[in-house]
């Protein structure tokens, strides 16, 4: 059974993000550009903040592929961060002296004991022993989903070559559901110094019926696109087609119809979503996320500092207002990464051509 699977690694503030994906059948074609264009979707959106416009994510391909096309050996993705610049001495790799008080001064600027509300900061802490947050905040920052971007980039490459196609879109900013009146809740909240949350929806079109599968509970594709969307910071809900809707409807009307017409099946309502009994079943597949409010604000929540045990304000770090649009984008990619691994567990195999060959054998 073939697998695409995949691991990150990386700091907020480090040298790098790295990405290392395993399971890619040979000859398949990797658009470079399409890879940076993608990433640069994630940095978009109204509420963006100062980051984006440092940053400009590009990704470098190490290993894998020759010539624009994969060789079935495993990819190395690299995507540099350009403020590494500024961050050489407190996020160092190498041990520092720091009996040089210039050195000193800028390790302890950095340091973080004030933990906030919201983020992994205290729990971490705990968890890991560690008395400077930052060792915490610096992988548990949602920098870490431009990596997954990269990655589910390159599944959508896979899953193009059979002509399945995604898309998102914007349901919900805070309390508006129209673009006009999602642009006036963000530009209030950031006069605020606060934050807004959101819902979004993914689409993904074309994709063949069986993906997946009802054997057991592990295999069932709703629970894998579920765990993968849910794995964003900040999603705190995921819905599965008519999704929470589907408390208030009675099943006469929740279940969509079947029909057989031109030596097909379809169905003229999409309730399930595209996943009946763990697999596709030949419509659209759509997944909607729920996102909270980003917990790092100019309005500050009441915290303690780990290191006194005083009361204090939380510690703000840069952020973003909303970054909705940018959760979508990585929605899209974790979900990309889901279908292309169930793809390729049903018709696997070591070379596109081959896995052509299966596709159209059915």
């Amino acid at each position: 059974m073939n697998k695409f699977r995949f691991l990150t690694s990386g700091e907020s503030h480090g040298i790098c993000l790295n990405a290392i994906i395993e399971g890619m059948p040979a000859n398949v074609f990797i658009d470079t550009d399409f890879i940076n264009s993608e990433l640069s979707r994630r940095q978009q959106g109204y509420g963006r903040g100062a980051r984006m416009q440092i940053e400009a994510d590009r990704v470098e391909i190490k290993s894998g592929v020759r010539f624009s096309k994969t060789t079935g050996a495993p990819i190395c993705l690299e995507i540099k961060n350009k403020d590494w610049e500024n961050w050489k001495i407190p996020m160092s790799v190498e041990k520092i002296e720091t009996t040089d008080p210039e050195i000193f001064e800028k390790i302890t600027e950095k340091e973080i004991t004030r933990v906030r509300p919201g983020h992994a900061d205290l729990t971490g802490a705990i968890k890991y022993n560690q008395q400077d947050v930052r060792n915490i905040l610096e992988r548990s920052s949602a920098r870490e989903t431009a990596s997954r971007v990269a990655v589910g980039a390159v599944a959508k490459c896979l899953l193009r070559e059979f002509g399945i196609s995604c898309s998102s879109k914007i349901l919900q900013i805070g309390a508006a559901f129209d673009e006009d009146n999602m642009k006036k809740e963000i530009d209030s909240a950031k006069q605020e110094g606060d934050t807004l949350g959101g819902k979004f929806e993914i689409t993904f079109k074309n994709l063949p019926v069986g993906l997946g599968s009802f054997v057991n509970w592990d295999r069932r594709l709703d629970g894998r696109l579920a765990q993968a969307v849910m794995s964003i910071p900040a999603v705190k809900s995921v819905e599965i087609g008519a999704g929470t809707d589907s408390a208030g409807l009675k099943g006469s009307q929740m279940h969509d119809e079947i029909f057989f017409e031109n030596g097909k099946y379809f169905r003229k309502t999409n309730n399930a979503g595209g996943i009946e009994g763990g697999m596709t079943n030949g419509e659209d597949v759509v997944v909607a996320g729920t996102m909270k409010p980003i917990p790092t604000m100019k309005k500050s929540l009441n915290s303690v500092d780990i290191k006194t045990k005083e009361p204090y304000e939380a510690h703000f770090e840069r952020s973003d207002t909303c970054a909705v649009e940018a959760c979508a984008v990585v929605a899209e990619a974790m979900c990309a990464i889901i279908l292309a691994d169930a793809f390729l567990e049903k018709y696997g195999a070591d070379s596109l051509e081959e896995l052509k060959k299966n596709f159209a054998n059915g």
